[in-house]
């Protein structure tokens, strides 16, 4: 792994070196797609595991911008505490940068509840303060340690606190395959009253110290400093990450209301469309979604064009409104819906169909999906959303065509692939 500095409102990034065109995650609550005992982040099919260590190493020192490169799908376990990341930083330096990243400042009490955890995010403080109270759900080994969170205090209280387990719950995390690398070099075990550990306890409070730990580290998911006093009791990654969510839609929502209420532009601006983006307003469907269903087969809940407002030569736009009455929303994610990629791709293939089914010689075919190469997804599409599909033909020999495509969100590339079909007979 190496950290790499960034340029003002970068934010993190992480960067997967060791696959093809080096694709980067940033380091955002949007982005977080596990929080079993550790947080992932992922995009597509690029995921990367335990980020948690990595960002707060860099948020307890306050630092805004850096690309961190992997050449796995996950950074060096170290002995699992912010050690080893705090000596890199440490020998590379910190250096100031022109734009500072304002905080922001809890302007009431929030509160998230999930299972055994609880935790409340209070106002009044100008730093972060982090109350926490740490036990298993027997109650064995409940600590308690309260810090103002500093450059200073971090490195001296919280950085250096390992990562821990119970032994009764090593065997269930072997046979799930998420240990595959622990050893008592990166954590300690708990069994019974015995602590397990290479070394002295560094801390006499060393495990409520690492949940300090791994909330500034999922805290730092929210991309701005936060002014507040938390109190956790039994933190988890779940709930650290369900705050974060919460925090950021508190953020959002001035701007969302600042543009609702902002005045119309002037009559006399030009309205910007954005490249790749048609004006749906003012553009008439070529095929509506009645004429649609006469050239697709497909019907609820797998049809997935709305209409298609182009066709021209071997050219196709069309159009899904995302709703919330999706059916694949229930599950995908409960109170957290994003539309599945594969969806998306179905419809940059849908959309393909559409331009082969459309010439006279192809009436009454079906369009059967083969393949898809070079698939990317880049954003994720929320209900509200409305998906623009922009697909053009590269090759057709007999049966067989091949198309590129894409999606785009208000302007924004969302997804992209080449499908592969094959028409036969209805």
């Amino acid at each position: 792994m190496t950290i790499l500095p960034a340029p003002p409102n970068s934010g993190i990034r992480f960067r997967r070196a060791d696959l093809e065109g080096k694709p980067e995650i940033e380091a955002r609550i949007e982005n977080v797609v596990e929080t079993t005992r550790s947080t992932t982040l992922g995009k597509g099919n690029v995921k990367i595991h335990t980020v948690e260590h990595v960002l707060a190493a860099l948020a307890g020192y306050g630092i805004d911008n850096a690309i961190v490169e992997l050449d796995a799908n996950e950074p060096p376990v170290g002995d699992g505490s912010a050690r080893q990341f705090c000596k890199a930083i440490e020998a590379a330096g910190i250096v100031p940068q022109p734009e500072p990243k304002a905080p922001w400042t809890v302007p009431e009490p929030i509160k998230v509840e999930l299972g055994d955890t609880l935790m409340t995010l209070l106002p009044g403080n100008d730093t972060l303060r982090i109350s926490c109270t740490s036990a298993d759900k027997q109650g064995r080994f409940t600590q308690f340690y309260s810090v103002d969170v500093t450059p200073e205090t971090w490195a001296r209280e919280i950085a250096h606190a390992r990562t821990f387990c119970f032994f009764d719950e090593v065997e269930v995390l072997i046979r799930e395959g998420l240990i595959k690398g622990g050893s008592l070099e990166n954590a300690i075990v708990i069994r019974d009253d015995a602590v397990l550990t290479t070394e002295p306890l560094r801390y006499p409070d060393e495990f409520v110290r690492h949940k300090i730990l791994d909330i500034i580290g999922d805290l730092a998911l929210l991309g701005r400093p936060v002014c507040g006093h938390l109190v956790a009791l039994r933190p988890s990654h779940s709930a650290n990450c369900a705050l974060v969510r919460l925090l950021d839609a508190q953020i959002r929502k001035p701007l969302a209301t600042a543009r609702a209420f902002a005045p119309p532009p002037e009559a006399q601006q030009p309205t910007q469309v954005r490249v790749g983006e048609p004006d749906r307003l003012a553009t008439e469907p070529v095929l509506d979604a009645l004429a649609v269903m006469k050239v697709l087969p497909h019907r609820y809940p797998f049809l997935m064009i709305d209409k298609v407002l182009k066709i021209e030569g071997d050219k196709v736009v069309a159009v899904k409104n995302v709703t919330l009455n999706e059916p694949y929303f229930q599950g995908h994610f409960p109170g957290h819906p994003i539309m599945p990629g594969v969806m998306q791709l179905e419809a940059i293939a849908q959309a393909a169909g559409i331009l082969m089914l459309k010439r006279a010689e192809n009436e009454g075919k079906i369009a059967y999906f083969m393949s898809a190469e070079q698939v990317k997804w880049r954003k994720p599409v929320r209900p509200g959303d409305t998906l623009v599909i922009e697909v053009e033909l590269v090759r057709t020999r007999a049966k067989i065509g091949r198309a590129k495509g894409r999606c785009l969100v208000a302007g924004d590339v969302v997804s992209e692939a080449e499908v592969t079909f094959m028409l036969q007979d209805s």
